[in-house]
């Protein structure tokens, strides 16, 4: 896939939509974004006035397997 990420994404773009498959099994779908999908900060900016989870400062730090 990574050689052929930047046609994929045309090819979605384009309204296709691509099974991706690791190890032959589906494991995600690309596809064209819908209308709706693009928000403006107003439309937003109420998802980031939330309080944060109580692991959400652990889940932000970097892990190195």
């Amino acid at each position: 896939m990574r050689q052929n990420a930047s046609d994929l994404v045309r090819r979605a773009r384009a309204g296709e939509r691509v099974t991706i498959t690791v190890a032959g099994r589906p494991a995600a779908v690309l596809g064209p974004v819908g209308p709706g999908a693009r928000h403006g900060w107003d439309d937003m900016a109420s998802v980031f006035q939330q309080p944060t989870g109580p692991g959400w400062a652990a889940d932000r730090l970097p892990t190195f397997d």
